[in-house]
């Protein structure tokens, strides 16, 4: 079996969605229809980022009609609507002439009601139950009642904006993916796919212990001792990944900075953010190997800059999946600079105009050359 997958909508798509059809037919079901109750553009945008992430507008549609909903018990407790009047039924209003044919028909309405299906069978002209039953899907399909409008007046008006919006549906689910104004070394921005599209992922990283040569047997510049251990949930390939950044990230020290016996000397523990929630993928390669050499040269790297990639133990950055969902979340988190496999460029330049608008994106084939983007080396002359 193949599966297709499919990207979400966007985030200008979603409020384009929501002002066409969402909103009216929600309006519509709450009896607002034609009244000054609006949902604002920016409230919808701040439904889209913080309660509706999900790649559909199902979650979305669910919220805009609670909205209107609240808003018109709101109307209806201030006292200022009344019921539009029913249109009136000439059927109902004319006077049913008594027929002889009619008095037939209510004696046989009135007679008793057969108990089994042998007496409905014995009884001539009556409907069997096969019938019965395609009457009442019938009766199912047939449309429901329209919602009874409210008369408004024009002077009332009701303006939903982001500022009320937590009135209506509770806090919001979603904070900012920012944990960070500025990283402190060791601390890297990378980005993730995951079920509610893109999102950022923090890799942190510390020292934890130092291990002092009068401790050990094996001399400190041997570089035989020192480790790393990881939290945060991380699946088997991640747990990988780790491995090889700190392997690479140690070969990377030798070969320019061979005088540096940081990770000689030091028990580092690396941690991914929101511990609860599981993360696999080989995807983090290239931020987690950042985030040991930031460490190790104790400098931070540039606050707005995200990245993704995986890596080889050589150093080569390999195709990573989903980067316009992750372009979107980097863009929702202020990153200017994103970094990503050169293998994914056909993907970066198919991405519309609007989703790369503010961002500088920088294809990379080889890790060496992602430091001095980041701020943790001198670019090359």
């Amino acid at each position: 079996m193949e599966i297709i997958r499919l990207s979400g909508y966007l985030a200008d798509e979603k409020l384009s969605i929501a002002q066409k059809y969402l909103a009216p037919q929600a309006k519509e079901a709450a009896g607002l229809e034609g009244s000054s109750v609006v949902l604002s553009d920016e409230a919808v945008d701040a439904l889209v980022r913080n309660y509706c992430r999900e790649s559909g507008v199902r979650n979305l549609k669910k919220h805009i009609e609670k909205i209107y909903r609240k808003a018109a018990l709101k109307v209806v407790e201030s006292g200022v609507a009344v019921d539009a009047p029913q249109p009136v039924d000439a059927k109902a209003d004319a006077a049913p002439e008594a027929t002889a044919d009619t008095k037939t028909e209510e004696k046989a309405d009135s007679a008793p009601a057969p108990t089994t299906i042998a007496d409905v069978l014995d009884q001539p002209g009556e409907k069997t139950p096969e019938v019965t039953d395609k009457k009442e899907k019938e009766k199912e399909k047939a449309p429901a009642a329209l919602p009874q409008r409210m008369i408004i007046p024009e002077s009332y008006s009701l303006e939903i904006t982001v500022d009320t919006l937590k009135e209506y549906v509770g806090p919001p689910v979603f904070e900012s993916d920012r944990m960070y104004d500025n990283t402190p070394p060791g601390v890297v921005m990378g980005l993730a796919w995951t079920s509610l599209g893109g999102s950022a992922l923090y890799i942190e990283s510390v020292v934890e212990a130092t291990i002092s040569s009068d401790n050990n047997d094996v001399s400190g510049d041997s570089g035989q001792h020192g480790r790393l251990h990881t939290t945060g949930q991380l699946g088997d390939v991640m747990k990988e990944s780790s491995v090889l950044a700190y392997t690479y990230v140690r070969s990377l020290m030798n070969r320019q900075h061979p005088e540096n016996k940081f990770f000689s000397r030091n028990i580092i523990h690396l941690h991914v953010p929101e511990g609860a929630t599981p993360k696999d993928g080989p995807s983090a390669g290239v931020t987690m190997t950042t985030a040991l050499l930031s460490l190790a040269l104790n400098k931070p790297i540039h606050p707005d800059v995200a990245m993704t990639g995986e890596l080889t133990l050589t150093g080569r950055v390999l195709k990573i999946g989903g980067l316009k969902e992750k372009t979107i979340a980097a863009r929702r988190s202020g990153v200017k600079r994103i970094l990503f496999p050169k293998a994914n460029t056909a993907d970066w330049e198919e991405l519309p105009a609007n989703v790369k608008e503010g961002l500088e994106g920088f294809p990379i084939e080889w890790y060496g050359q992602i430091p001095p983007l980041v701020g943790l080396a001198e670019p090359s002359k």
